[in-house]
């Protein structure tokens, strides 16, 4: 009964853990097998019985007879006196096999046991927690707010597993409270010293991507593609969809009647703003496309460069460019070619001067930043209000001031 009463003291380890009474016999083999080698210099002469019904544990030695004389391995071999103590008719010669007791390792033997044990416990939880998620990465999870950091939210799933979101993987409209249910997909799983890290994202491509497949049965069912997901989080976003049944229109599937089956993902993402389009090779037809909601006049293509000078009306370049230049930006990335909007039909006025001819006085990346939102000429700047300017570009307010200055100086002269 010692035995198997260590063996249940043993067990209280596995309470809280996701270990079968199997696999912890196992693990209780392998750490026995370290403390006999420790203590006898060799398990080669040792059988460990499980019975991991019963929970019992028997460990016996196997031992040689041999001469009183020449006993010279202490382990493998036994006198014929102490064998003849065990049982009287042993020869020499003849092997005995001996229980060793639990107890009999000694009181530090038994602590060390024990921590052993503790620790290859954590070793194997932390091993299959780590194939678990590895196998879940690029899929949604789901788990709830234990606590939030400045720089990172603590979430815990049903399991008690726990899963870090930092910051820099949250939308920036993300609010978070204690209990709340978060939704994200498993990113990465990264080891820190042995213990796998979890890394939930909701800024990931890979997560609207995900969204339509849950979202939307014609997706998740396979009828609908999904070609190219690119992502401003929590601003903007473009999904190229297609499909080979001609039945099916992709885009309508997806949005739904009056947006009635995205508007649930707009909502996961923080009211992200999800323009749909239709895939297609034609590279002219799907710049357009991605360029919506602008209507383009015409597409010239420099596949070599990778460029696309896009024409379009006067009213029509804000919308292309969108707000914070967004909506170029993503169609650039949505098609993999860079976009130049140029003004159609635009011809620089008598009395006004092309951007570029101040490029001594005004840093080239601050003229490429007007650029991005049609801006090139100093009367289109100086047109401008100073505040739409600072909504619509990544310029500081004291940059554009100082460009307005400087076109006043310069231009108006």
């Amino acid at each position: 009964m010692e035995n198997i009463a260590l063996i249940d003291s043993f067990s209280e380890f596995k309470d809280d853990k996701l270990i079968d009474r199997v696999t912890l016999m196992a693990i209780l083999e392998d750490v026995f097998r370290n403390a006999l080698k420790k203590k006898y210099g060799s398990d080669d002469n040792f059988d460990i019985i499980i019975n991991p019904d019963k929970g019992d544990m028997e460990i016996w030695r196997r031992r040689i007879v041999v001469a009183d004389d020449d006993l010279d391995l202490e382990n493998e071999e036994i006198t014929l006196t102490e064998a003849r103590k065990i049982e009287s008719d042993f020869e020499i010669g003849e092997e005995v096999s001996e229980e060793v007791k639990l107890i009999d390792l000694g009181r530090r033997a038994i602590l060390a046991l024990r921590q052993n044990l503790i620790s290859k416990i954590h070793e194997h939880d932390n091993t299959n927690l780590y194939k678990q998620f590895k196998d879940l990465i690029g899929e949604i999870y789901t788990a709830e707010v234990h606590h939030v950091r400045p720089r990172v939210v603590i979430l815990i799933d049903d399991e008690g597993n726990e899963i870090v979101l930092p910051k820099e993987k949250q939308i920036p409209s993300d609010f978070f409270r204690k209990g709340d249910n978060v939704r994200g997909i498993i990113e990465s799983v990264e080891l820190k010293g042995n213990k796998p890290q979890i890394i939930m994202s909701r800024t990931a491509d890979k997560f609207l991507e995900k969204l339509f497949e849950q979202e939307i049965p014609e997706v998740f069912d396979g009828l609908i593609m999904i070609k190219n997901v690119v992502r401003i989080p929590g601003e903007k976003a473009k999904v190229a969809v297609d499909s080979y049944d001609d039945r099916i229109d992709p885009v309508g599937a997806c949005v739904g009647m009056k947006g009635s089956r995205i508007h649930g993902i707009v909502r996961e993402l923080g009211n992200e703003n999800i323009d749909v389009i239709n895939y297609t090779t034609n590279l002219q037809l799907y710049i357009t496309r991605a360029l919506s909601p602008a209507k383009v006049s015409s597409v010239k293509i420099d596949e070599e460069k990778k460029r696309a000078e896009v024409f379009l009306k006067l009213e029509e370049v804000s919308k292309a460019i969108g707000r914070g230049g967004h909506n170029i930006k993503l169609a650039g990335l949505l098609t993999g070619y860079e976009l130049d909007v140029i003004r159609e039909g635009a011809a620089i006025e008598e009395d006004d001067v092309e951007l570029t001819e101040f490029s001594d006085e005004i840093d080239g990346w601050v003229i490429d930043e007007f650029a991005k939102i049609g801006l090139d000429t100093a009367r289109s700047i100086l047109n401008q209000d100073v505040a739409d300017l600072v909504r619509r570009t990544d310029l500081e307010e004291e940059t554009i001031l100082e460009v307005i200055r400087i076109l006043k100086e310069e231009f108006q002269d």
